[in-house]
């Protein structure tokens, strides 16, 4: 089977086509500024390493079925059809400095976790993603930009681009991991996306190994936990990883990593009216938080997400937003634990957090058919 040439590193293109290394940086460069292979060898390139790599390679498309630019801020959904059909989302996000972006990026399609405030987690889980189709949303919302940038960037003379990545669309990167890993080192690749680390974020929904891998090939990516909630039997009914893996267990392996790496994790906490946001459970957050930090030297960043519809209007919701934000941060504050509100964007386009969904094809579901508590670490 060819190698897909968006999810190469240059070493490995110049071992696989026996080029130099030079020629091979100066492949990939041509891949991920265009999308493909030029019909005749560039100057910098020599023809014979051009007429090898086309040998060895291809460059997959995955189709734009569809883009929302949201009409409230400045938020856009993107739908992609990938060759078998299979239809994954991601989001671009515009970051507080003009002129950058991050990308939300799917790695799976569907999920096999079933968190209950989740629209993803409602599809089950499809199959996972291929390293360049990761890469290739990413490659794609760049493309775009470089395009068509937005007008008031323009106006202003300031020229955009992806600035960092967010693994916190469809799926659950951690049970994808070694695909999520090779996308990650190719993102970071200076001929390819040229994203530094330091600005991938990894989110995870509660599989340790897999946060342990992460630490161990990848270290400098930021690590991001979704709590649910910090009581363990109310983190199981909203969370049903929750009894394969405690959340005990994950926060000693995001602990290892805070440690090794030096860097706060990003704990995300979704309020949901009337099962969440009480007091009580603002306390035990608090609680949570402060032992964290206690047990390994890194105060956790947290972010309040409000929730967002995850139905169409057609069903009823199962899940309200909470009217006690003001209030569930008081009682963080009053323990002295920190906490930012994230603004999540594009709902009028179901681009905000936990709304990403599409139907499943059936001849895709069930190859992977992992149920919650046996949802896979690889």
């Amino acid at each position: 089977m060819p190698i897909a040439l968006q999810a190469i590193l240059p070493d490995e293109l110049a071992r696989a086509c026996n080029i130099d290394v030079t020629d091979a940086r100066r492949i990939v460069s041509i891949v991920h500024r265009t999308g493909g292979l030029p019909e005749r060898s560039p100057a910098t390139i020599r023809r014979a390493a051009l007429d090898a790599a086309r040998e060895v390679g291809h460059v997959p498309t995955i189709h734009m079925e569809s883009r929302a630019a949201s009409a409230i801020d400045p938020f856009v959904k993107y739908a992609f059809r990938l060759p078998d059909g299979a239809v994954i989302e991601t989001v671009r996000i515009p970051l507080e400095h003009p002129g950058r972006f991050s990308v939300c990026v799917s790695s799976q399609v569907g999920c096999a976790l079933a968190c209950a405030f989740c629209a993803t987690g409602r599809m089950g889980l499809g199959r996972n993603l291929e390293p360049w189709e990761i890469v290739e949303q990413v490659r794609r919302v760049r493309e775009e930009l470089a395009k068509d940038p937005p007008a008031n960037l323009v106006a202003d003379g300031i020229r955009p681009r992806v600035h960092g990545v967010l693994f916190q669309g469809m799926g659950e990167p951690m049970a994808n991991i070694e695909r999520v890993i090779h996308a990650i080192r190719v993102m970071s690749e200076p001929s390819a996306l040229a994203i530094d680390m330091r600005n991938i974020t990894v989110c995870t929904s509660g599989l340790p190994t897999g946060i342990r891998t992460l630490l161990r090939e990848v270290p400098a990516v930021r690590l991001g936990v979704s709590l649910g909630s910090a009581r363990p039997g109310q983190r199981r009914a909203l969370m049903p990883i929750e009894g394969a893996h405690p959340l005990e267990e994950v926060l000693t392996a995001a602990g290892e990593h805070a440690r090794a790496t030096g860097r706060s994790p990003m704990f995300a906490y979704t309020l949901l009216a009337g099962r969440n946001d009480s007091d009580e459970d603002a306390a035990a957050l608090a609680d949570l938080c402060l032992s964290f930090a206690a047990a390994h030297g890194q105060r956790p960043r947290l972010s309040l997400i409000p929730y967002n519809a995850i139905t169409d209007g057609t069903e009823p919701d199962p899940f309200q937003p909470s009217t006690r934000l003001e209030a569930f941060r008081a009682v963080l504050l009053g323990r002295r634990v920190g906490t930012i509100v994230r603004y999540s964007g594009g709902g009028d386009v179901g681009a905000a957090c936990g709304q990403l969904a599409r139907p499943l094809l059936r001849g895709v579901r069930g190859r992977s058919s992992a149920r919650p508590s046996e949802a896979p670490e690889r």
